[in-house]
């Protein structure tokens, strides 16, 4: 489920505050050191640095 329009325009990582980007049903920080990936759950981004994982 795509997220509402025009949220993903105030989200930003917690860890790096750099733009996230929506893939499937998860959100990944698009920062260069980063790169962290969130979840989304019942279509609620779940922005917990404790709750992300790191890109494989």
């Amino acid at each position: 489920m795509p997220l509402e329009a025009g949220l993903l325009d105030i989200l930003a990582c917690p860890a790096c505050h750099a733009p996230l980007e929506e893939q499937s049903e998860e959100l990944v920080c698009t920062g260069q050191d980063c790169g962290l990936v969130y979840p989304v759950r019942d279509g609620i981004p779940v922005l917990l640095i404790d709750e992300a994982r790191r890109p494989e």
